[in-house]
Formats: C-alpha cells, structure tokens, sequence
C-alpha cells in the first residue's frame, strides 16, 4: 500500500529507510499481529532479590573463600538455599568473584581412593618456626575423611617421634588396621620401622621418589594449618603453640567445611553422616524452592 502511494519500489523504500532487507520482510510478515514481550518473563522458583542481598552481603564478610564453599556455609547457617552455580552468577555480576587460576593441580592420584574410614592413615612431618626455631608438626591423616586422627608437636623428627605419634594414634583407634602412607624420609625407611609396622599389623607404602604430591591430602593440611593459623599466631612458647594448634585441629576436624569431602566437615564423614548432612542440605534447598514460588504467585495476585 505504501509503495503504492508513494510511486517508489520495494528496494527504493528500503534504501531510504535504511534498514536491512531482512528485517522490512519481517515487519510484513507481522503485520496485523500483536505485539509480543520479547524480555525474559520470571519464573515462580528464581532466586529473589532480597536474596542476592543476603549473599552479596554475606560474602563480602568472607573474601577469599570459594563460591562452593560460601554456598555450602550459606546453606549450613541458615543465611540463604541457594545452588553454587547461583551463587557464582550472583557474585560474578556483582565483580566480586576472585580471578580464576589456570595453574594445573599436581595433586597425586598414585592411590586407589578409599571407601572406607582408618583403610588409609597418612603420615607427615612438617616444619613450624617458634620465636626462631623449627619445631616438627607430625600429623596422621585418614585418607576417607581427612580427618586429623593425630598429631604430635615435637622438638625432632626422629623415628621415635614417629612412632610415638603412631602408637598414640593407635590407642584413639584400635581395632584400626590402616595402610600407613608416607614419603621416603629416613624415619619410614629404615629397619626399625618396618619392624614397628609389622608388629602393629598395619602395611606400609611409600610415595614415588621425587613425587611427594601422592601425599597431597596430608601436605594440602599443612598448608591449610600454616596459612590459616601458624603465620597469624603468635606463640609465646612451644607449649603455648601446642594449645593453640590443638584448638585449630578441633576446628578442622569438626566445624570446617572441606571441598575434597562435598564440603562437610571430616569428623561428619569420619562418622558416616555424609548421606544426612547432605539429604538435611537438599531439604533447605527444596524448601526454599518451594518458598520462592509461593511469594511469586503471591505478587502475581495482587
């Protein structure tokens, strides 16, 4: 019809419209129908904006921690239910997630992954420096929970401070009959200790020469325990740092949540709570699924 009116062709009026030749043929194909709201129409269960408050607000009184592990500690402390991949969206848009880093894990995969508690116990030395001077850290780890079975700080790192770390954590667990994994120090090498681990019933394996990463799961609690509480402590003796890194392993072991054990605590897996923990989680997230969609309707009525 406008063409019509106005002597000019097809290609004429397009032209001097200046739009593509795509979109005039879509305007003739909608004439005479109505027009149709082309933005996103929200859903009953999206995440509410007094939520994405609550977690904004939440984590900036946490930087530095994982957006799994502050959606797992949202979730535990009644904040907010939400997914960790909400939670990332949120915090991405929000420009408050860290870089991410590209650096490749050289966390060892040298063992099959045990299915049970005490089938791997995980032994170590580390350093720690007390008003300058190095003292030895000696954990056990169970490899199931990462719970923290023992620990001994001690004044030297001789096989017999092994062995007095071994058989305490012996008297915690007896009826334990554990695979022992440890690096190739002198303390686990020698004759001694093959010895001390035969009459104890338990195996022995060592990591690869060169490869200490297969002890990974021990050495990443060293470096939680020192970037968390050693290098923030100040001792005033040896005994003082003794009470203080015990009060931190009671921590660890019971109340910090872990992204290698689906962010429970270790004492919660140690202790087979891991199916109700995270049914218990599920629920809040169910629920408030649920809550989210009936204030929706709600605001849809009124």
């Amino acid at each position: 019809m406008i063409v019509h009116k106005s002597h000019l062709t097809k290609n004429n009026l397009i032209q001097r419209l200046s739009i593509p030749r795509s979109r005039y043929y879509d305007w003739v194909k909608r004439q005479g129908i109505i027009n149709r709201h082309n933005g996103k129409i929200p859903k009953a269960h999206w995440i509410l904006p007094e939520e994405k408050e609550k977690i904004i607000k939440y984590c900036k009184t946490k930087q530095g921690e994982g957006y799994r592990l502050l959606t797992y500690m949202m979730l535990d402390e009644n904040i907010v239910a939400v997914s960790p991949s909400a939670t990332y969206r949120i915090l991405k848009q929000a420009g408050l997630l860290n870089r991410w880093n590209p650096k490749k894990s050289l966390k060892g995969t040298g063992f099959k992954q045990p299915l049970k508690a005490h089938e791997h116990w995980h032994i170590d030395i580390s350093y720690i420096n007390i008003l300058g001077t190095l003292y030895f850290l000696i954990s056990i780890l169970d490899g199931l929970s990462r719970y923290i079975v023992h620990h001994e700080l001690r004044v030297s790192m001789t096989q017999y401070d092994v062995e007095i770390t071994m058989e305490r954590a012996k008297e915690k667990y007896p009826e334990a009959r554990p695979r022992i994994i440890s690096d190739n120090g002198s303390q686990f090498i020698s004759k001694n200790f093959k010895e001390y681990i035969r009459k104890s019933e338990y195996s022995h394996v060592r990591t690869s020469v060169a490869y200490p990463q297969s002890n990974g799961k021990l050495e990443r609690f060293h470096g939680t325990i020192k970037s968390e509480h050693v290098r923030k402590t100040s001792y005033l003796s040896i005994e003082d740092a003794r009470e203080h890194i015990i009060e931190y392993i009671e921590y660890y072991n019971t109340e910090r949540l872990h992204s290698g054990i689906y962010y429970l605590s270790p004492e919660d897996v140690l202790n087979d709570r891991t199916k109700k923990r995270l049914a218990e989680r599920q629920e809040k997230l169910d629920m408030a699924r649920e809550s989210r969609s009936i204030k929706q309707r709600e605001k849809n009525i009124a």
